[in-house]
């Protein structure tokens, strides 16, 4: 391939290869020339241009494909355009002589094809500097028209549009021609010809004025008749053409009315002329007056869609404006439509009719208008509406029957209702709440008008109006409770009208089904309509009975969508009223066909096919109470009603063929809760199941059988391509379904469903396979199609080798001998799906001979159908085979490209299978792809298949082109080329197709993820060359996605929008900080705010895809038709990009948020800080927080909460001591004041506490009276609270009202911790009013919670009415909300009582009973008042629950760590001080347990240090109690072994004893951060010793946390109790010395180091030592401990704290340790080690801790240390002579040596002394420097100098006679101390001296010097 990268066709290298793969070259190099051309030096293309065009055109001849001869034309035309123009009339001439060859050999036409292509190129590119030869050039083209095969028609009107696009004008002398020969062409019977026909007299259009003039009516007659027997592809290009073209006509351009004198048609001649096509079809004009009259057949179903596509093209055209003012107009002409009669010939084609209409409406109303013409639209709806119920009534009223013509007006006027009422829901449903003004102004009363309807004769319009009722209770949620009641109250008053039963009851079963759409939901009482009340009245009256019949379980139903929470109390009325319906048994079924007539049968029926529409509902809604008993249960009417089916055909026979209908939905209902249900329910009737499955198939009562398909569901998406656009996802599904065959009926989804099961029986196996195999060559594609399906899942179930292998190997025998296309396309797919279903293990031995069989079938150029079936199993084996399939790659892979370079173009079909292959291949090669080697051929050939289908007409193959390319990105991003390919994607974004417009944002958002930088650059690059139809402006990609939010409904491709401006936002926004904030600001700040989106029921299949972008680009350029203002929808997106941009910048830079820093930095390098926006982002925030729409308004108070965390701490640098929020204190106000009208939704108000809350506790506004805005609006809210439960007007379900009121409990306990940290007295002054009635609240609702977490098993025990703030029925979801804010609750409620001193203040405290509910009263409530302690035994019961429940609040409290962060240790503290908590010591042990649970759950060190800070105040509160105890009993020492755990005997039960449950969480902490503590590690086999590490600092803290407590344990045991945990609290505690006294670098003791020496001081030191009674065991616990720690010093232990630990014993524990030889000779070795240390500073505190040993007041103690250890010392500082100290901490060492030894020197007795100085004295006399040396010697010495003579000089006095007698015993040391002596006078003198001779002018200099030294 990459030979063929040259500017000229390197023709060695094409010689060379073989001839398949000739095709490619050649290709690959056209694609690099037109690549290179535009791109190469001028100069030398001109050398070489000749070469160049001589090599093109000869490959004109050489036959090219259809891809080929198109990039040859395009090259050709680049070529001359750049280069010389001399050769390109002889070019033009040989063209055009190939043209009019008449060699009409099949061979011939690929050489003239090239040819007709080449001269449209010409044309396109050039246009007028061809001159004059145009004429002779389309008369050769028009020549040739006439005698092409039906691709060469096709090849001649796409050049001739070239033509005619490139001369403009100027061809005008050859208009008329053109239009003579193309029109007769529009009803070719190839659909590709029409659609070149249609594209060409667009283009004519632009020009030719007749077109739109006096030819106008001929053109809509040649138009509905190309639609007659349309496609697809025909029906958009039609469409565009003739609503243009009327467009044009009613709007004519400019330019061409300025040329000649238009006469214009006027809008109802345009409309007269399109109502023709829509009402009679091809055939209107022509017919003679009486045929019309007599209605004729009735319009073919394609040329209605095409005429429907048509009018919205037509409206689109003319713009949102034209609409706005012409609505009214344009509106009563469609609703004529759809009420003339001749639309509405049968049921069938009514309701096609009506989905036409609707189907204009949404795309002209829903797409083009913004929110206020939306508006202003819906009330011209409502007119309509009104206008024509008016007229019903009126008929309807008329009992004297003079109207006779009325009847026919009330059939008709039912179409109308429904699509007017279709798009005012819609259109309310799409504003959503912006919709408000329509709904509220009373002049257009819009629900009264609907409700009205629902007395309408017509049921469809009931339904309808049903239906828009919902729209707006969905849109407005405030609306749903009241017009529930309005229905209710209806219903009741009018029982006796079978209308009202009926509409009313629609609506009912619609606005409670649009319940779940609503979060806040309806209050639960709304709930229990009066359903029974129906059902049970059916009997009685005969006129009602159907009506009341189906009323009644439509609304069960209905009632089941409320979903478990609701259904659980009525479940066994409902399965006892299900039961009811069906006959028990064989024998009551016959006794009731014996009786009954057509009337009763029918009511039955109906009542049936309701009865199991109810049960399907409960089985969809209510999952949860699915047991198997109550499916046991429920099986029993099912299969009842299985059996009745059998009869049902025999009762049809005698009562008659109208109960058809009712029949068929008892079928379809039956099958519909069947596919629900798990299939092993039902396995005993699989056989009469099967039966009637079969007949449904094979149609065996095909007498006018009714429809009750669900085919389409069960026929696999991917294979919609066999099926023609039956399946496919367009713009026009809505419109395009009626078109595909209208399928008699079938395929039940249950014959496959029940195959997922074993299939049970031989014989059943075999009926269903032998009714498989024969619709596999049914005439049918979609029987074919769902045939092959039901062959792989039965192969998939019974999933027996040999069932497989003979299912595969008929399919083969077939495919050999067989030469229909019918078959041969039947069983290729069997194979295709036997493949998909049993997978590539399963079905790997067939797979060379059905690779084999497809390859060839692919070949087939006779027939493109069997091409596209064999391609799209082959694409299927691939995809199902993966790594098997690797060895059929190379050939499958030419066989594609072969394929794409010859099929042609018109075949789609065979392109999007092709496309299909290659996506497969690509997989299946895999990573693969990135390698060099072999593997480039197979990369290159992909990427030329993909080029291939890119360059396509067709857009679903450019799609398959994208999703190809997509993945080799994935594969081998390196070698996707994105500069062409971006720009590729951009230009589809505005694609009129949808699958086309998904599968470019799929791509864009993957590879945004990797490379968003470079995508939006390319996008970019895009604008700069941007051609008119380009939509990218100066915003970018991110600008046109924005954009495109607004338009798109479809919910894939909306939510890969959002994914890809999320990716974008993510890699970008930081860097590009405005353009992104601008953006956001831009979609934000769009005043008329417009909706249209689709987040609704399926019912609406009418949500239709925009038509606009078809025509209008994107609208931005196009000045005269304004874009739409964004839509809430987008702008709600806009508000959430803006929060995560906050939060970017926060991960990215902390300068983003510190103003001073910010505009220092903007000054050096212009880098975008966040916080240099702040008031776009308060601005921004204000917007969404104050619009209409309610999800607007949650995302701005969102922002605005963030906005507030993040910037509340800023300070402003102009004014110290302030911070830059204050400024905006107004704006915050103004945005959160609207929340709390009484009219907000209760979601809104709660999160606007929040901001309230964390705006008051963020400390911005200091000043009372500005915070007082603010602080009204929670006291307002805090009012409603105390309103208390079930307020009369309630518009949501309970559970919305718990949300609030927490909410505020919440934000007011929020305000409250934040006061008591730093305690700003301002804020307490606010909160203090309140806190009276807060507290209780705060109470009230922490009970309410406490039982909420009762476990299931003792719901028995919850009050029957609810809690405080919650009822019965909506437990389950106000348990969330209080799971959200008990926490913070909890908190206030612990500062409070420790702050009241656990409300002392309130001497005698009302029992705290919950707002107006006497039932919450606690425990024990009756009497009226409690004695203090009571009520405060009660509130610490409440926090920390009674001993039944553990799982009370406090539990919870530390289960949740956000909001731990030191709030609960402080409570704790607080309330444990009161030592309350130990009267009962279960309740403290409880407490450690449940600590210790969360320690094994929680890992953060921060929570394991508050629980270790909670375990120390409850150890301490039980001593505090302990002491209060001691001293109450006045206890003597030795009359009882002492209170404390463990009294007597020593023994601590676990479950009771508090210090046990403390040593279980300590230890579990110590062995978490030590694990070598366990010895259990140790012992392990694969235990390695490590050397101890440092911990890191907060495990340090924590480990020292938990020594200190295992320290303070033993004091609260009795002696007995003592010595049972002192082992282990001295095991533990030597072990924590041993792991964590490690050598630090910089000599720093860790903290757990020194907690441990703590500990053992505690432990030795405490009064137990003193017990007599426990004497043996104390010392010998004292010993084994010391031992311990011996030997755990190692040297390369830190030595210095393993000095302080026995230091600590032998200073503490004197008496057990004296005259323990082994233990005294190991302290000696230690000692000894530390003295001969290398390191000076442990030298200097093992002399520090020494000197304490020899100073003990026991002297039995301390003399063998003294004996042992002073030579050693003295032999050391002897030795400093020697050696001088050359650092300060060698130099500290030897001064802690002479403080030893002049102690020593103290304590000897006076005999002993002068011995003792005579160590001393000369030792320090050595260290003396000579009076010469002094001066040169360095600073230590000097130090050392000084001490030592300082010494001396302190202990001559001491000892005056002792020290004379060593002085003199040596001459020499008298003299060194002498000079010294003097030597130290003179310098003194000197320096005094000096100090007083400095003249005081000096002073200068110095400084200046000083200065000098920087």
């Amino acid at each position: 391939m990459e030979l063929a990268h040259s500017l000229l066709l390197n023709e060695d290298a094409l010689a060379q290869i073989t001839e398949a793969k000739r095709p490619v070259f050649i290709f690959e190099w056209l694609r690099f020339l037109d690549k290179v051309l535009v791109a190469a030096n001028k100069v030398d293309v001109k050398e070489k241009q000749k070469k160049l065009v001589d090599q093109l055109t000869g490959l004109i001849s050489s036959a090219p494909g259809p891809p080929t001869r198109k990039l040859l034309a395009k090259n050709l035309a680049t070529l001359y355009s750049i280069g010389d123009t001399f050769t390109v009339f002889q070019t033009l001439d040989k063209c055009n002589d190939i043209i009019k060859s008449k060699d009409d050999t099949p061979a011939y036409l690929p050489t003239k094809l090239a040819a007709v292509a080449c001269v449209g190129a010409f044309y396109e590119k050039m246009g007028r500097m061809l001159g004059s030869s145009f004429p002779d050039t389309i008369n050769n083209l028009l020549k040739a028209l006439k005698s092409a095969e039906s691709q060469g028609r096709s090849e001649i009107l796409l050049s001739l549009q070239k033509v005619l696009s490139g001369l403009g004008g100027a061809a005008a002398s050859c208009h008329r021609d053109i239009y003579k020969n193309a029109r007769s062409l529009l009803t070719d019977r190839s659909m590709a010809v029409r659609c070149m026909v249609a594209k060409c007299l667009l283009e004519l259009q632009n020009e030719a004025v007749f077109l739109w003039t006096t030819e106008l009516e001929n053109m809509a007659t040649l138009c509905f008749k190309a639609l007659e027997g349309s496609n697809y592809g025909v029906r958009v290009a039609v469409a565009k053409l003739l609503g243009t073209v009327m467009a044009t006509a009613l709007m004519p351009k400019q330019a061409a009315v300025m040329r000649q004198n238009v006469k214009r048609a006027t809008l109802e001649e345009v409309l007269e002329l399109m109502a023709t096509g829509f009402l009679r079809g091809g055939s209107g004009f022509l017919k003679s007056g009486g045929e019309m009259l007599k209605g004729g057949a009735s319009v073919s179903r394609e040329v209605r869609v095409g005429v429907t596509q048509a009018y919205v093209v037509f409206v689109t055209t003319l713009g949102g404006q034209w609409l706005e003012r012409n609505f009214a107009t344009f509106l009563s002409h469609v609703l004529d439509l759809v009420s003339h009669p001749r639309a509405t010939q049968t049921h069938v084609e009514a309701v096609y009719s009506r989905r036409c209409v609707s189907f204009m409406l949404r795309a002209t109303l829903g797409g083009l208008l913004g929110e206020k013409a939306q508006i202003a639209a819906g009330k011209e709806i409502c007119q309509a509406i009104s206008k024509q119920m008016r007229a019903v009534e009126a008929v309807v009223n008329d009992i004297s029957g003079e109207n006779k013509a009325g009847a026919a007006d009330v059939s008709a006027s039912q179409h109308v209702m429904v699509c007017a009422l279709k798009e005012l829901g819609s259109l309310v449903q799409s504003l959503s709440a912006t919709a408000s003004p329509l709904i509220q102004e009373p002049s257009i009363g819009l629900v009264e008008t609907v409700t009205s309807v629902l007395l309408h004769p017509s049921m469809a319009a009931r339904l309808a109006a049903a239906w828009c009722l919902r729209c707006v209770a969905v849109a407005l949620p405030y609306q749903l409770t009241p017009l529930l009641d309005r229905c209710a109250e209806r219903i009741n008053n009018l029982k006796s009208s079978p209308e009202a039963v009926s509409g009313y009851s629609f609506a009912i079963a619609a606005l409670l089904g649009g319940v779940h759409q609503c979060p806040l939901g309806i209050p639960h009482s709304k709930g229990k309509v009066c359903t029974e009340d129906l059902l049970r009245t059916a009997a009685q009256n005969s006129r009602l009975s159907l009506q009341r019949t189906q009323a009644g379980w439509l609304l069960l139903g209905a009632l089941m969508t409320l979903g478990p929470s609701l259904v659980r109390y009525h479940l066994p009325k409902m399965l006892l009223l299900w039961r009811n319906v069906f006959p028990r048994s064989q024998k009551e079924l016959e006794a009731e066909k014996a009786r009954g007539d057509a009337f009763t049968w029918q009511v039955t029926l109906e009542g049936r096919a309701g009865a199991l529409c109810a049960m399907r509902s409960f089985v969809a809604h209510c999952p949860e109470l699915l047991t198997e008993d109550v499916i046991r249960r429920l099986m029993t009417p099912i299969e009842c009603a299985m059996t009745m089916m059998s009869h049902v055909p025999a009762i049809i026979k005698v009562h008659g063929a109208h109960l058809k209908a009712s029949a068929a939905m008892v079928r379809l209902r039956l099958y519909d809760i069947l596919a629900l249900l798990p299939p092993k329910t039902y396995e005993g009737s699989f056989n009469a199941l099967l039966r009637e499955l079969v007949a449904e198939f094979t149609l065996t009562d095909n007498s006018a059988n009714t429809t009750t398909s669900l085919l389409r569901s069960l026929c696999h998406y991917d294979d919609s391509v066999l099926m023609g656009s039956w399946l496919q996802e367009t713009d026009h599904k809505s419109i395009e379904d009626q078109v595909s065959e209208n399928l008699d009926t079938f395929l039940r989804q249950e014959g496959l469903a029940e195959n997922k099961s074993t299939l049970g029986p031989e014989e059943v196996r075999k009926s269903a396979l032998a009714l498989v195999m024969g619709a596999l060559d049914n005439p049918n594609p979609i029987l074919r199609c769902a045939a092959g399906e039901a062959l792989g899942r039965m192969a998939q179930v019974v999933g027996e080798a040999t069932f497989i292998a003979r299912m595969a190997q008929t399919s083969f025998d077939k495919l050999k001998s067989a030469r229909d296309v019918v078959s041969r396309t039947g069983h290729s797919l069997a194979l295709g799906c036997l493949h998909r279903y049993v997978g590539g293990i399963g079905s790997g031995q067939h797979l060379k001979t059905s690779v084999s069989i497809l390859l060839a079938l692919a070949q087939d150029g006779s027939s493109h159908e069997v091409q596209t079936w064999a391609l799209h199993s082959l694409a299927l084996i691939v995809d199902s085979s993966g790594p098997m399939y690797r060895g059929y790659v190379e050939p499958t892979l030419s066989l594609v490209l072969t394929l794409l370079l010859t099929v042609p173009p018109s075949h789609t079909e065979v392109h999007q299978c092709l496309g299909r292959c290659l996506g497969a291949l690509i997989t299946t090669v895999g990573p693969e792809l990135q390698g060099n080697s072999t593997i480039s051929t197979i990369r290159s050939s992909c990427l030329v298949g993909c080029a291939i289908m890119q360059d396509h007409s067709d857009s679903l193959v450019q799609a398959a082109a994208i999703s190809c390319l997509q993945q080799l990105h994935m594969f081998a991003p390196r070698h996707v080329n994105l500069s062409s390919l971006v720009p590729c994607l951009c230009v589809h974004l505005c694609s009129s197709h949808l699958l086309l417009r998904r599968a470019a944002v799929a791509c864009l958002r993957q590879l945004a993820q990797r490379e968003a930088a470079e995508v939006c650059e390319y996008a970019m690059s895009l604008a700069k060359r941007a051609g008119d139809d380009l939509n990218i402006t100066e915003t970018g990609l991110e600008g046109v996605l924005f954009g495109m939010l607004d338009r798109e409904t479809d919910r894939k491709l909306c939510s890969d929008i959002h994914d890809t401006l999320g990716h974008m936002l993510s890699s970008l926004a930081v860097e590009k900080l405005s353009h992104w904030l601008k953006l956001c600001k831009d979609v934000l700040a769009a005043t008329t705010a417009v909706v249209f989106e689709v987040e609704k029921d399926e019912e609406d299949s009418e949500k239709k895809d925009d038509d606009d972008t078809m025509f209008t680009g994107l609208g931005e350029d196009d000045k005269s038709k304004p874009s739409v203002a964004p839509r809430w929808v987008t702008r709600v997106f806009a508000a959430d990009c803006l929060c995560r941009i906050i939060l970017l910048c926060e991960n990215a830079d902390k300068t983003h948020f510190d103003l001073a820093a910010a505009r220092s930095a903007k000054a050096k390098n212009p880098k975008d800080l966040l916080v240099l926006h702040l008031s776009d982002l308060i601005r921004m925030a204000f917007m969404a927080a104050t619009d209409h729409s309610n999800q607007l308004r949650m995302a701005g108070l969102q922002a605005l909460e963030d906005i507030i965390k993040k910037f509340a701490s800023v300070p402003e640098p102009e004014f110290p001591g302030h911070v830059i929020l204050e400024q905006y204190q107004a704006n915050v106000g103004a945005a959160l004041r609207p929340a709390f009208s009484p009219d907000t939704p209760s979601d809104i108000t709660a999160k606007a506490c929040q901001v309230c809350s964390t705006w008051i506790g963020s400390g911005v506004v200091s000043d009372l009276n500005d915070l007082r805005r603010v602080h009204n609006l929670l006291v307002s809210s805090l009012d409603k609270v105390q309103a208390g439960k079930g307020s009369p007007s309630q518009l949501y379900s309970e559970s919305a009202t718990t949300m609030e009121k927490l909410a505020v409990l919440k934000a007011w306990a929020e305000v409250r911790p934040k006061t008591w940290s730093s305690v700003p007295y301002f804020l307490i002054t606010l909160v203090q009013p309140e806190l009276p009635s807060l507290s209780r609240l705060w109470l009230a609702m922490l009970r309410d919670y406490a039982l909420l977490t009762l476990p299931a098993e003792f719901s028995s025990q919850l009050p029957p009415d609810g809690g405080a703030f919650y009822t019965p029925e909506t437990i389950d979801t106000a348990r969330i909300h209080y799971r959200s804010s008990w926490a913070p609750v909890l908190h206030a409620v612990a500062l409070w009582l420790s702050s009241t001193e656990f409300g002392a203040g309130e001497e005698k405290e009302e029992v705290p009973s919950a707002p107006s509910k006497a039932a919450a009263l606690p425990q024990g409530a009756l009497s009226t008042t409690k004695t203090f302690d009571e009520s405060v035994k009660d509130r610490m019961h409440l926090m920390l629950g009674k001993e039944k429940h553990s799982q009370s609040l406090c539990w919870r409290a530390f289960t949740v760590f956000c909001s731990a962060h030191g709030k609960h240790s402080i409570y704790l503290k607080q309330a444990k001080r009161n030592c309350f908590v130990l009267t009962s010591q279960l309740l403290a042990v409880e407490l450690l347990n449940v600590l210790h649970r969360l320690l094994l759950t929680r890992d953060p060190p921060a929570v394991q240090l508050q629980v270790t800070a909670v375990v120390q105040e409850t150890i301490r509160a039980a001593q505090d109690h302990l002491q209060l105890q001691k001293t109450s009993k006045e206890v003597e020492k030795d009359s009882e072994p002492g209170l404390g755990e463990g009294v007597d005997t020593g023994e601590l039960v676990p479950g009771k004893s508090l210090v046990f449950a403390a040593m279980e969480l300590l230890v579990f902490v110590l062995v978490r951060h030590l694990p070598h503590l366990n010895t259990r590690v140790k012992e392990s086999p694969s235990h390695v010793t490590l050397r101890p590490q440092r911990l890191p600092e907060e495990s340090a803290r924590l480990v020292a946390n938990t020594v200190s407590i295992l320290a303070e344990l033993p004091s609260l045991c009795s002696p007995a109790g003592s010595m049972t945990i002192l082992p282990t609290v001295l095991f533990l505690i030597t072990g924590v010395l041993r792991e964590t006294a490690v050598k630090t670098s910089d000599k720093s003791v860790p903290m757990p180091v020194s907690a441990a020496l703590q500990g053992i001081k505690t432990i030795i030191t405490s009064p137990l030592a003193r017990v007599e009674s426990i004497q043996t065991q104390w010392s010998s616990l004292v010993r084994s401990s010391l031992a311990s720690v011996l030997e755990y010093s190692q040297p390369d232990m830190d030595e210095v704290s393993m000095l302080t630990a026995i230091t600590l014993f032998l200073l503490s524990a004197s008496n057990e340790l004296v005259g323990v030889t082994v233990l005294q000779k190991g302290c000696l070795d230690r000692f000894r080690n530390g003295l001969n240390s290398s390191d000076p500073g442990v030298q200097a505190r093992c002399y520090q801790l020494l000197l304490s040993v020899f100073q003990h007041s026991s002297r039995a103690l301390s003399t063998p240390y003294i004996h042992a250890l002073a030579p050693l010392m003295v032999e050391k500082l002897k030795a400093v002579e020697r050696s001088r100290p050359r650092t300060a901490a060698e130099l500290q060492a030897v001064q802690e040596g002479v403080r030893v030894l002049e102690n020593l020197v103290g304590m000897g007795e006076e005999q002993n002394r002068v011995q003792l100085l005579a160590l001393l004295v000369p030792t320090l006399i050595s260290y003396l420097l000579d009076e010469n040396a002094i001066s040169s010697a360095p600073q230590v010495s000097k130090g050392l100098h000084d001490f030592a003579l300082q010494n001396l000089m302190r202990i001559g006095p001491l000892y005056p006679s002792a020290f004379k007698i060593v002085i003199g015993a040596a001459p020499e040391l008298k003299t060194r101390l002498e000079s010294a002596i003097r030597a130290n006078q003179a310098s003194s003198k000197a320096k005094a001296a000096a100090r007083l001779a400095q003249p005081t002018v000096q002073a200068a200099p110095t400084i200046t010097l000083k200065k000098s030294f920087f």
